[in-house]
């Protein structure tokens, strides 16, 4: 029996991907249209991981200098500063509010992201949906540490969960802990995960029938 949804925030619940497409854009656009190219395209085919080891990344293997940590922390900041108001702003991913609604009472929700966790509860509070929750966690730990964590803590065994993501990084964490995965995939997306044969959702409308399928096979 499934008792708990995990869910990825950027892309799953809200669609608030290119909010920090643009972002990455805008900060790294003094080194000209190639290196932001670059960045972007790191960006995007690395889903769900932290903007502080994506900085660290960006600058080690696309700019090719040295990131003090002063610097890094200034990036992160002005990050926050360029992103948070618009993800509050993003509407919701289809069905994702209703199905939070309507199954409030049947499930035990929380959310796990590559958002700084602090930021991560402000957006979460701000939209007013920090009720449905009962974990919201983010980085700096990486997803499988944090899905690892919570599963005890919560008294909950790998075969009554389902993590719903949309990037690489979720469908890893949720391989390493053994929980069943739901793979939202954003319409256009080319992006393919390795392995994965379950469901695909373009939205979460149909969320409620494809738990049903998922707890008869394995996807992993």
């Amino acid at each position: 029996m499934i008792r708990a949804i995990v869910f990825d925030f950027d892309g799953v619940l809200v669609e608030s991907v290119d909010v920090k497409t643009h972002a990455y854009a805008r900060l790294f656009k003094e080194y000209g249209k190639d290196i932001v190219s670059k960045v972007v395209d790191y960006h995007v085919k690395n889903g769900g991981v932290s903007r502080f080891v994506k900085f660290r990344t960006i600058y080690s293997e696309i700019i090719k200098k040295p990131l003090s940590e002063e610097k890094l922390q200034s990036l992160c900041q002005q990050f926050s500063n360029i992103v948070v108001d618009e993800v509050v702003a993003a509407p919701w991913v289809e069905g994702a509010q209703e199905f939070l609604e309507k199954n409030k009472d049947r499930y035990l929700y929380f959310v796990l992201s590559g958002t700084p966790q602090d930021e991560l509860k402000s957006i979460v509070q701000r939209r007013n949906i920090d009720r449905y929750f009962c974990e919201v966690m983010g980085s700096p730990k990486d997803k499988i540490a944090l899905l690892r964590e919570v599963l005890p803590r919560l008294k909950l065994s790998p075969e009554e969960t389902v993590f719903v993501g949309d990037a690489e990084t979720d469908w890893d964490a949720a391989k390493a802990v053994g929980v069943t995965f739901l793979w939202r995939r954003v319409p256009g997306d080319a992006a393919f995960l390795k392995g994965y044969t379950g469901p695909q959702m373009t939205t979460l409308s149909p969320l409620e029938e494809n738990l049903k399928i998922l707890t008869k096979q394995t996807t992993f």
